[in-house]
């Protein structure tokens, strides 16, 4: 049996401490599936109503997600900062006085990865939309756009024209976002990136990980890789006076 902490705190706070310490030393990875209930029960000798209220708030924090009939699982990191709003890279382009075409890679059906189910918080493994296309600025790529569409939101998207159509703007008709998710992070171009962007391999780019959510249901999961050297991110905003 797994002694915890002696300390007065109540005992569902002892069992989160416990979970979090293993989170956060790396012993319990990124998408790891936890221990179940009984199994926490009986590891930490205290009663399913503790560890159940213990998985509860920390699934509401975030640390956690809860897939019905499947398990509990290491939630992916949360950004540390709000700094990127949802923009639409044809738009951007045209304001900026110049010409925006894509060229559509994929647009297919697929049954996603273990890890892509869990990312869209499924109970089980369904069909998706996937997309890949090319986004340029005056003939020149500046953007590798990868898309991951739950169709029960958005349907028919497999069916579109996004050489003439923008993702963004079907997205945006088809469902309200009413909550987004971005990570952003400095990666080397790989071989295949780097033939999409026109850039040798090995270069700098920016990568945008983002999840919209509209409800309590995942929309859509992008992953947006831009040539490092002809773009930048940013936003212009007021900061709470509260933060």
């Amino acid at each position: 049996m797994i002694d915890l902490p002696d300390t007065a705190s109540p005992l569902y706070e002892k069992v989160k401490d416990y979970i979090l310490a293993n989170i956060g030393t790396g012993r319990w990875g990124k998408d790891r599936k936890l221990p179940s209930e009984n199994e926490l029960v009986v590891s930490l000798g205290v009663s399913r109503m503790t560890v159940h209220r213990a998985l509860r708030e920390l699934t509401a924090a975030g640390f956690l997600i809860r897939l019905q009939g499947v398990g509990t699982f290491i939630a992916p990191p949360r950004p540390q900062s709000t700094l990127i709003e949802i923009n639409n890279i044809a738009a951007e382009i045209v304001e900026r006085g110049n010409r925006h075409r894509s060229e559509v890679l994929v647009l297919e059906t697929i049954t996603p990865t273990k890890e892509l189910a869990l990312t869209f918080e499924f109970s089980k493994r369904v069909q998706i939309y996937h997309s890949v296309v090319v986004n340029f600025e005056n003939d020149l790529p500046v953007q590798l756009e990868e898309r991951f569409v739950n169709p029960s939101l958005i349907p028919d998207y497999d069916k579109q024209d996004f050489s003439k159509t923008a993702t963004y703007d079907y997205l945006m008709q088809k469902t309200p976002v009413t909550e987004v998710e971005h990570i952003i992070s400095a990666v080397p171009a790989d071989a295949e990136t780097a033939r999409h962007l026109n850039i040798d391999v090995g270069s700098c780019c920016l990568f945008l990980h983002r999840r919209t959510w509209t409800g309590a249901i995942v929309a859509t999961i992008s992953k947006l890789t831009y040539a490092g050297s002809r773009y930048s991110l940013g936003s212009r905003y007021s900061p709470s006076r509260t933060s």
